[in-house]
């Protein structure tokens, strides 16, 4: 009986779930942002070597 009320405890008890949801969100955010990065410097890398790019033309001597 000790056992099966130790377990329904454990099940019901939610002290630390908002910690473990929060970082959660965290780390879904950062991969987001980590990957929103990568893409920002990508199209970065193209506008500044496109040999065509109005801005390339700008900056060429």
């Amino acid at each position: 009986m000790a056992m099966k009320n130790l377990l329904q405890q454990f099940i019901e008890d939610e002290t630390g779930a908002t910690a473990i949801e929060y970082g959660l969100i965290v780390t879904v955010l950062s991969l987001v942002i980590i990957g929103g990065v990568g893409r920002a410097m990508d199209a970065l890398q193209w506008l500044f070597s496109d040999n065509n790019s109005r801005l390339v033309q700008a900056f060429s001597p």
